[in-house]
């Protein structure tokens, strides 16, 4: 516990301070490692129940959604996502205030940031209802929230990119540069990806071939990381800002 931080001419004690990379880092790392250890252990405590689908042919990778419908991955999952959902909504609202700072009169800049900010919390909230809602549950439910995870993530790398575009036209400031160009890079990695995992998934329903399940299975990893990319990202965004949670002043003005 930090102490004695004068915020606004008033002393107030800081309960956390840390700098925002580390904050963002926190919340990519916490999914990264939900995930990794999820398809570790589905790949190796339970191969049979994890790769087999209604094809009956040799898979040798988990899907993401049979990985983390399994016990105990579920709660592991769950858990990290649970944890990484409020610090993902705070990095919104900040993506947010920093563009309409940057954009205030500036069309189609200043309804771009709002949709932004949009598809950001549908992202998080299609990533939210996947999660708690597991395909062995209610499939359909489970379906429309990964449909709408995949579909706001998109939409907002592209918001992102076009934004940043137009930041970088008028900066000086080479981390902006390098943020949009690996920013575009990653959108680009996504779509690509979303595309093959689409094509095999397609693949292994209509011939039931094997192995089609298992590249569909990588390639939605590489989508998941890929995704993760691109929100890591803000570590160039934010580099000098940091992450204050301050307790209440004990005065009261009536």
């Amino acid at each position: 516990m930090l102490h004695g931080s004068n915020i606004l001419g008033h002393e107030r004690p800081l309960v956390i301070r840390m700098s925002f990379t580390s904050c963002v880092q926190g919340t990519v790392c916490l999914p990264l490692f939900g995930l990794i250890t999820c398809v570790f252990i589905s790949s190796v405590f339970h191969f049979d129940d994890s790769t087999g689908t209604h094809c009956q042919v040799p898979n040798y990778l988990p899907s993401i959604s049979a990985s983390i419908s399994l016990s105990p991955e579920c709660h592991i999952w769950r858990f990290c996502i649970g944890l990484h959902s409020a610090p993902r909504f705070l990095v919104a609202f900040t993506y947010f205030r920093f563009y309409k700072t940057r954009f205030a009169s500036k069309f189609p800049e200043s309804l771009l940031s709002c949709l932004n900010l949009a598809f950001s919390i549908a992202e998080n909230l299609g990533l939210l209802l996947l999660t708690y809602v597991s395909s062995t549950e209610t499939y359909f439910v489970h379906k429309e929230g990964f449909v709408l995870f995949i579909i706001s993530s998109l939409i907002y790398m592209m918001i992102t990119c076009c934004l940043w575009k137009a930041i970088k036209k008028y900066s000086l400031n080479p981390d902006d540069a390098k943020s949009y160009h690996w920013k575009v890079r990653l959108l680009l990695f996504n779509l690509s990806f979303c595309a093959f995992a689409g094509f095999f998934y397609w693949k292994h329903n209509m011939y039931c071939e094997s192995g089609s399940y298992t590249l569909f299975a990588l390639f939605e990893y590489l989508v998941v990381f890929s995704n993760m990319a691109f929100h890591l990202t803000a570590v160039w965004d934010f580099k000098s800002r940091e992450v204050m949670v301050i307790s209440p002043s004990e005065d009261k003005d009536f």
